[in-house]
């Protein structure tokens, strides 16, 4: 089966090689049958890699250990669904999965489009098997999925790393790959547009569905791995700015941009340059992702190791997408020009240019922040840690300025925003934000402003689109005269878009609710004895006994608690630790959770002794937290009902009262609120989603608990040199590490003994010998670049807008809509689009 699977591979890239050739030149020489048999090619590419793909699964499902991949990610003993998901566990495999889905949907994209864009297409077709070539080039030379052992071969296999033996991130990883690679599709085209001059908005409408897909899939993929973080590795949170993890923000930023600008050259014909830049960006950032993970570039647990040859090969690769996609919009640059401008700063469109500007600096920024470390490591010898204090100072205001943004997108008008209008759209939306800001303070949360803006800000968004909403269902109802349910089906269904995008806005409110709960999180580590109580909020925990079991795959050591809550048992709750047998130094943490609508009871099991039955139990509530991965389910049904397929809506809408017209634009898919989805995570108080390599009985001396401001912030902010996390001090010290206990106590005794924060900061860059022990690098010396750059871009920007606005302040009032011809269409740009939006929803 190896040499089956390395012969397929040798194949797919013959022929990867041959749609690609065949394709540029037919296009070149006008050679029809050359185009088709290029785009036959594709469609083959496809066939021989997913015969790549059985080969795969077969040798995993078999047991085949004389194949080096299969002998490492699988085990006899493992459940056939990981056995069957151990296809993209490791780097040499997930390499495989990533060109297959691209061949996949290669296949798709051509077929679908093979009756249009006859002189865009072949260029599509040779951009996207340049891309497959380079992955193909990969895997055959340098990480071959089907390479075997030369001497003895193993009779078992190590199997599924333990961390990954859950079904979050069985999932979470494919998820991602799907992201990733959904975005080569607008990619290709858009660069076909660019070579071939067809530039008009056609290649727009033939890759926004691809663009949202890619984008859900980017969304879901992040979503499942803060999931499976939360409930998989104990610490409590699920976002920790980890370089991983970044790896997969970065696109999701730019392609929300991309969503969102498409939006205004459908509409306006404007911003023509800055979207082909966002899609060029978009793909260029998920191969600087594939390359963060891949190439050790960056210092993370999820990364797939050190491997300086590849990283050379994507830094090729990279550059020449660069080069060769900006090479040709400056061709293009006069064909690219707006054939309108804008008219205010109180539209629309300007509205979904500043959250544009704001998106693509918070790119910049987490960019620049994840490649800090190796940045100083490369000019100054030394690697500096840049952890979520650093991350959260600038996410924080800039989430909360795209919740705001949220709000304002759905309202405000195009072209130009009377007063009347703007008091009309947000009177009653302010006056809830103002209310919830007064309720919040009369409940005593006022001690987190991020958080009380953050409820306020929901409370307007969840406002502005229930109004609007509301005020439409009753027009179309009085128009039809159906009922309110027929009325509101058929609403939605004919404007699919906007009102999928406002379920993905309430989704992203009920998201922002579980944000800003976090920040009233309690946490507490208590050490207890068989019979021994503890408190934490309104629950009572009796710790009844710790048990000791296994099984043929692990070892298990499980706490159990009685939770009480008012004088009743509301749960028997199991936190545990289990030792695989084969990967004993990386035990995994089973946290036990009592969740309900208004908090989370979040227990797990840290250092304890077998001997005398004592356990350090770490106890967290953690309030609204669920209404995350609520809001998650309903940004999922918001995105389906805006890619429903034309067909499906012709049929539903002939069984649905109709009517002439309905007021109001199409605003496009999901909503400006999804722009703030993950950047709200800085709202979180910390944290990191890693695993951790611990002892199995622990018997070290107990950490005190910080006291006072100063003790607080170093534990918080100074990073555990374990080597296998970046939690602080705090996070890591609950988990039985011993690095983060005795560093803490070292901390007591320092600030005891008369130390202040700055004293403790030099002790511990002395005793590390860098400053890789803050979580923040220390404004001095070239560290300053990590404060100044981002301050001087985001000046520059703000700057830049400020000279756009005094631009347009003088510039005489013109109209860029042709006079009525025939007195048809009305002159006015008010009455033009109201027209506009009427004639789209016509029966």
């Amino acid at each position: 089966m190896a040499a089956f699977g390395t012969l397929t591979l040798l194949i797919a890239l013959v022929v990867a090689t041959y749609a690609g050739t065949a394709s540029l030149i037919g296009v070149r020489r006008g050679s029809r049958r050359l185009v088709e048999s290029g785009r036959s090619g594709v469609y083959a590419l496809a066939a021989v890699l997913g015969l790549s793909s059985v080969a795969i699964w077969y040798s995993f499902l078999t047991h085949d250990y004389s194949i080096k991949y299969v002998q490492r990610y699988s085990d006899a003993s493992s459940p056939l669904f990981y056995q069957i998901t151990a296809y993209w566990g490791g780097l040499d495999g997930s390499i495989l999965w990533w060109v297959f889905l691209l061949s996949v949907f290669s296949a798709i994209a051509v077929y679908t489009n093979r009756h249009r864009h006859r002189e865009l297409l072949p260029y599509a077709i040779t951009t996207l098997m340049t891309i497959a070539d380079f992955f193909l080039f990969v895997i055959i030379f340098f990480k071959n999925p089907f390479s075997t052992f030369i001497g003895d071969i193993p009779t078992s296999g190590k199997g599924l790393n333990p961390l990954l033996q859950n079904a979050y991130m069985v999932t979470h990883p494919p998820s991602l790959y799907t992201g990733f690679v959904g975005m080569s599709i607008p990619f290709a085209f858009g660069l076909g547009a660019l070579i071939s001059g067809q530039l008009d908005d056609a290649w727009i409408a033939s890759v926004r569905k691809w663009t949202l897909g890619a984008w859900f899939f980017l969304s879901m993929g992040l979503t499942l791995g803060m999931l499976w973080a939360y409930e998989e590795l104990g610490w409590g949170g699920f976002w920790a700015w980890d370089p991983v993890e970044n790896a997969g923000f970065l696109p999701w930023l730019t392609a929300t941009a991309f969503l969102h600008s498409i939006m205004i050259q459908e509409r306006r014909g404007m911003m023509k340059i800055w979207n082909v830049t966002l899609i060029i960006l978009t793909f260029f950032l998920t191969i600087f992702g594939t390359f963060m993970t891949r190439s050790g570039i960056v210092q993370s647990v999820h990364a797939f190791g050190q491997d300086t040859q590849l990283a050379w090969i994507f830094t090729v690769f990279m550059s020449l997408i660069l080069v060769v996609s900006f090479g040709f919009v400056i061709k293009r640059l006069p064909a690219l020009r707006s054939r309108a401008t804008f008219e205010s700063w109180l539209s629309r469109e300007a509205a979904f240019a500043v959250n544009n500007w704001i998106l693509l600096f918070a790119a910049f920024f987490v960019l620049f922040a994840t490649m800090f470390p190796t940045l100083s490591e490369a000019i100054m010898g030394e690697r500096i840690t840049v952890g979520p204090p650093f991350f959260n100072k600038w996410m924080v205001p800039i989430g909360i300025t795209l919740l705001f943004l949220t709000g304002v997108g759905p309202g405000i008008a195009w072209r130009k925003a009377t007063p009347g209008h703007l008091r009309y759209q947000f009177m009653l939306p302010l006056t809830v934000a103002a209310a919830t800001a007064v309720l919040c303070v009369i409940l005593g949360l006022q001690h987190s402003w991020a958080a009380v803006i953050n409820f306020s800000l929901c409370a307007m968004v969840f406002t502005t689109i229930s109004q609007e909403f509301i005020r439409n269902l009753i027009i179309r109802r009085k128009n039809t005269g159906g009922d309110f349910l027929s009325a509101a089906v058929g609403m939605v269904l004919r404007n699919r878009r906007r009102y999928g995008g406002y379920l993905v806005h309430i989704g992203i409110v009920l998201m922002f609710l579980g944000f800003a709960g976090s920040a009233y999180q309690k946490e507490a580590e208590v050490r207890v004895e068989p019979g021994q109580e503890a408190h934490i909020g309104k629950y009572t925990l009796r710790f009844d006994r710790l048990a000791h079991e296994e099984d043929r795959q692990k070892e298990m050591v499980t706490g159990e608690i009685t939770a009480s809550a008012d004088g009743k048992v509301i749960e028997h709750m199991r936190p545990a630790r289990w030792f695989f047998h084969n990967h004993e130094s990386e035990p995994t943490t089973e946290v036990a959770m009592h969740r309900s609508p208004a908090e989370d009871l979040y227990i797990t099991l840290g250092n304890y002794d077998l001997a005398d039955g004592t356990a350090m139990l770490k106890l967290v509530v953690n309030p609204l937290v669920d209404w995350i991965w609520m809001g998650f389910m309903l940004l999922a049904f918001g995105t389906a009902i805006a890619l429903l397929p034309e067909a499906l809506l012709d049929r539903v809408m002939a069984r649905t009262p109709q009517r002439a017209g309905e007021a109001g634009g199409v605003t496009g898919a999901a909503g400006p609120a999804v722009l703030a989805l993950i950047i709200g995570l800085g709202l979180l108080l910390g944290g990191a989603s890693l695993a951790r390599a611990q002892d199995m009985v622990g018997s070290r001396g107990e950490p005190p608990t910080p006291q006072g401001v100063d003790e607080n912030w170093l534990v918080r902010n100074i990073i555990c040199q374990c080597g296998s996390c970046r939690h602080n001090l705090l996070e890591c010290a609950s988990e039985n590490c011993g690095h983060a206990a005795q560093d803490r106590i070292e901390i007591h005794n320092l600030i005891g003994a008369g130390k202040n924060r700055d004293d403790v900061i030099a002790y511990f860059i002395q005793k590390y010998g860098s400053q890789v022990a803050l979580a923040a690098p220390i404004d001095k010396g070239f560290n300053r670049l990590a404060w100044a750059l981002p301050y001087g871009v985001g000046v520059g920007a703000a700057g830049m807008l400020v000279y756009g606005a005094y631009r347009l302040a003088r510039r005489p009032a013109t109209s860029n809509i042709p006079a009525p011809a025939g007195g048809i269409l009305p002159a006015d740009p008010a009455l033009q689009d109201q027209l506009e939006d009427e004639l789209q929803n016509l029966d």
